[in-house]
């Protein structure tokens, strides 16, 4: 049976991880990673839940306008990082000039954002851009336009619709020049997209794109179904030695990161958050208790209540690396891969964690993640203080490490007893 799904899933998780459109999504969201998390820090610091215990409104207030701005410089237009990625990761993909690429993607997309900003009962305003269209609102947009812009001016300069400068001429002007003509006809593609749009619709490209594609996708993606089906998935690809969040993440992150970013935007403006379901939500509760599968308990449960020798060293091997969530150890030298007999555990212990962790979230009894982005690699328990900015958000990382614990156990006991038998015939055989 292992034989025939491995077939099956190893030629698509293959074509999926290394699909260019894919990789290059991935690696716009990662350049833009620090610049989150530098935001994310400051977020947390000017929301600490105990600030009125020693400060004023007053100093609370000036506190929050002082640092806000690292969060709304980072966070806030985190479209503009994805997009500039996007352009610069794919146009060297093909092997032409990379930083134009990025810049083309870039202005394209501004092309298409709206200069104006209209105020609930005040006047329109011209000449600035509305903070919401570089962050969540914009995302998909940004992407499409992203990706589009740099498909177009990387065919022209493969098909060299370009002005060759004469050998002499600096290299960076040489560029310069090369660029030119495959700029201006992307750029004046968009240009007439947007005059299209704008005067004949009377609209825009954000909210066309937003209400037809982002809108519906961003709901689908931010239910409890799909999240499952995007764990169990996840769980399996593991499970025949593929990097299961590489490639999920590469199709689910630019909804989850689009929900996170939503939720950072209603956080930090005093309101409820929208979502409980985004990248940290999935990255906290799952990941982040261990790494993938949340093995930590795992470990515990293998050192404390095993007695494999072998067992043993693997969990003491795993212990170290687990508590930064690095569980490579135990899914290679459990292992876990291709192991028939911890395959229910590996995939249900996940599955019944999230599904605890969002009902406890949609009850109130533990608020979701604010949108703050916690690096991966922070131990649980305090990343789970850190997403939720409450302590129930690392209180309820317990009950699930327990929940893990008591899924696994009767399935590690067998190994453990087969484990022992083995070892027991070995000792017999060289006595």
């Amino acid at each position: 049976m292992f034989e025939k799904l491995s077939e099956q899933l190893v030629p698509i998780a293959g074509r999926l991880n290394n699909n260019r459109f894919l990789s290059v999504l991935r690696d716009a969201f990662m350049l833009a990673f620090p610049l989150t998390i530098f935001g994310s820090i400051f977020v947390v610091l000017t929301n600490l839940p105990f600030l009125n215990k020693f400060m004023s409104d007053g100093s609370i207030a000036n506190f929050r306008d002082m640092f806000g701005i690292a969060s709304s410089a980072t966070m806030g237009i985190m479209s503009l990082f994805v997009v500039f990625g996007i352009g610069y990761y794919l146009s060297r993909s093909y092997e032409v000039e990379a930083i134009f690429g990025g810049a083309i993607a870039l202005v394209s997309f501004l092309m298409l954002t709206p200069f104006v900003v209209q105020p609930e009962n005040g006047e329109l305003v011209t000449g600035v851009i509305p903070l919401d269209r570089l962050g969540a609102k914009g995302m998909f947009l940004g992407m499409m336009t992203a990706f589009l812009a740099t498909e177009i001016y990387r065919r022209m300069v493969q098909k060299n619709i370009t002005i060759k400068m004469p050998p002499g001429v600096p290299p960076a002007v040489a560029k310069s020049f090369t660029a030119l003509i495959p700029a201006l006809i992307t750029l004046t593609f968009f240009l007439g997209v947007n005059i299209l749009v704008t005067q004949a619709f009377n609209t825009n490209m954000h909210d066309v794109i937003y209400k037809a594609i982002q809108a519906p996708l961003v709901g689908l993606g931010s239910g409890i179904i799909p999240t499952l089906i995007a764990i169990f998935v996840i769980q399996i690809l593991w499970f025949f030695g593929l990097h299961g969040q590489v490639i999920i993440n590469s199709v689910m992150d630019p909804i989850w990161n689009t929900l996170m970013i939503e939720n950072l935007e209603a956080y930090t403006a005093g309101e409820a958050v929208p979502h409980i379901i985004s990248k940290p939500f999935i990255e906290i509760y799952t990941v982040g208790m261990g790494g993938t599968g949340m093995t930590l308990a795992v470990v515990f449960a293998i050192l404390v209540f095993m007695k494999s020798k072998q067992m043993k060293q693997v969990g003491k091997l795993g212990l170290g690396p687990g508590i930064f969530n690095v569980n490579e150890p135990i899914i290679f030298g459990l292992p876990i891969v291709m192991n028939p007999i911890i395959i229910v555990p590996w995939i249900l212990a996940p599955m019944i964690v999230t599904l605890v962790s969002y009902f406890a979230m949609s009850s109130g009894m533990v608020p979701p993640p604010t949108g703050v982005a916690v690096p991966w690699t922070v131990p649980f328990f305090i990343n789970g203080i850190m997403a939720t900015n409450s302590l129930a958000g690392g209180l309820l990382q317990l009950v699930n490490m327990a929940i893990v614990f008591v899924i696994w156990f009767p399935f590690l006991k067998t190994m453990d007893r087969i484990n022992v038998q083995k070892e027991k015939e070995e000792e017999s055989k060289t006595a």
